[in-house]
């Protein structure tokens, strides 16, 4: 049962506490109102925080004791791409690609590239459209599949993972995942860096958040974030983090 589910319950059961109070105690209805009010704002809360796992589970950090975290990009490909995997290089390390689907048909080169060089590929829906939130079962499971279909088409290999744009969840995302598979991934570690301009304040953001077993959200889609992943990357390598993929991270629980 999935804590969106038990909040259900729990309201319901609240309503038919109400309603006796209010027949026989004579209840005010602003005592309604107000549980109402904190139901509300729960849903919100869990809707808009994945880490909450309110409507889904999703993985957003491991337990471990080793110094390893996952660096994860979402929105790409781009033209952004190919610098962020010169830097991923240079410094050793592995990521995860959530990829948007009509980006993947526009630089299939760049999807290639992101698998040949090692990295994990994951789904990110098919057009990361603003009203994903508000569409229904189906619309986002073909949105995914279509993603899904795009990423084999072009490399060979049909993603495992799922991140939801803007880490936005609902019921009808979660049954559209039911129907799919996906496993999906959150993180711990939000960046901002589509949000905050100052590089330095996006740096000092990640960094005062690491922790072994920590999932970071970057996006490859900027200048900023390839000069800030730079600067984390220097910041690992000197404080003997290793970054894996989100499926290597796994593998580190303990």
């Amino acid at each position: 049962m999935s804590k969106h589910q038990l909040g259900y319950i729990v309201f319901g059961l609240f309503t038919l506490i109400y309603v006796f109070g209010y027949l026989n105690l004579g209840w005010s209805l602003s005592y309604f109102i107000w549980g109402f009010v904190a139901w509300f704002l729960l849903i919100l809360y869990g809707s808009f925080f994945i880490q909450t796992n309110y409507h889904l589970k999703a993985l957003t950090k491991v337990k471990t004791n080793k110094k390893v975290v996952a660096i994860t990009f979402d929105d790409g490909p781009s033209s952004y791409t190919k610098e962020v995997l010169d830097l991923l290089e240079k410094y050793n390390a592995k990521a995860s690609f959530f990829c948007v689907g009509k980006n993947v048909a526009q630089e299939p080169e760049l999807l290639k590239l992101i698998i040949e060089k090692g990295h994990l590929v994951g789904n990110h829906t098919y057009s990361h459209s603003k009203d994903i939130g508000f569409s229904w079962t189906k619309t986002v499971k073909a949105e995914i599949e279509k993603t899904d279909e795009a990423i084999e088409k072009y490399s060979g290999v049909k993603p495992a993972y799922f991140r939801p744009p803007f880490g936005v969840t609902n019921p009808r995302i979660a049954r559209a995942l039911n129907k799919t598979k996906h496993k999906v991934i959150g993180w711990n570690v939000r960046s901002l860096d589509t949000l905050i301009h100052d590089e330095s304040k996006i740096y000092n953001r990640i960094i005062r958040q690491i922790h072994p077993g920590s999932i970071i959200l970057l996006h490859d889609t900027s200048e900023r974030s390839v000069k800030v992943l730079e600067r984390l990357l220097i910041y690992l390598d000197s404080n003997n983090y290793r970054s894996v993929t989100v499926e290597g991270l796994l593998k580190e629980t303990t």
